[in-house]
């Protein structure tokens, strides 16, 4: 499951994304309303878990945006307003639920996993399809023409960023994220070297890559290159 964490504080933010990526959720995350807002239009997210007190853009004119746009991922709204009219409101803007500040990472995991349960969530496949590859979510491998493509964890982590953005381009800080999480950043160099270590692969069983470099904004999968 794919979860998008918009929160600015640091602490926390580092905590939760610690604690889901250990549960085994794929989590990308934004300290601030204005990026947190550009990943959730542009990403496909299961659960988006939502701050109120946001630097640049406030955590409900983001909730208002993706309602108004039609983006029925779940939303997980976290504040430190626990008044019951804080939380009829978040409810009434298009909340599926609101968590009090402060909270134990155990409540947030059960209310995630309750929201699971009603009904479909955006991903309602478990594979991505670009051309004669096959990126499966659930075993977490990348098939050429049925053929497994063995490949490291790191190497694994960017192709899956990259297949679940298809068509779109993705910044190597993107990519970065995806190895190490916000804390820890992997260089361009070190991310070209798992891309060429995952081309000569893919060309070991007749295949090529779907990836192409757009030189100065990142890297994009198309079925057609």
């Amino acid at each position: 499951m794919r979860v998008l964490l918009i929160e600015d504080s640091d602490a926390l933010r580092r905590n939760i994304t610690i604690g889901l990526k250990k549960l085994g959720y794929a989590v990308d995350n934004a300290a601030t309303g204005t990026d947190g807002l550009n990943m959730a239009l542009l990403g496909e997210y299961d659960i988006v878990i939502l701050d109120l007190m946001l630097p640049h853009l406030d955590g409900m004119e983001i909730l208002t945006v993706l309602r108004k746009k039609n983006i029925d991922t779940r939303v997980i709204i976290l504040s430190a307003r626990s008044e019951p009219d804080d939380k009829v409101n978040g409810i009434i803007a298009g909340a599926d639920d609101y968590l009090a500040k402060p909270f134990s990472f155990d409540e947030l995991c059960a209310r995630m996993v309750n929201l699971m349960r009603r009904g479909k969530l955006v991903h309602t496949d478990d594979k991505v399809v670009v051309g004669d590859f096959t990126l499966n979510l659930q075993s977490k491998l990348l098939l050429l023409n049925q053929t497994p493509v063995d490949l490291t964890p790191n190497e694994y982590r960017i192709v899956e960023c990259l297949f679940h953005n298809k068509n779109r381009i993705v910044t190597s800080e993107r990519l970065s994220e995806s190895i190490a999480g916000s804390y820890d950043m992997v260089s361009k160099n070190a991310i070209e070297a798992h891309l060429s270590a995952v081309r000569k692969k893919v060309r070991k069983l007749g295949g090529e890559l779907p990836v192409k470099n757009k030189r100065g904004f990142g890297y994009m999968v198309a079925e057609e290159l």
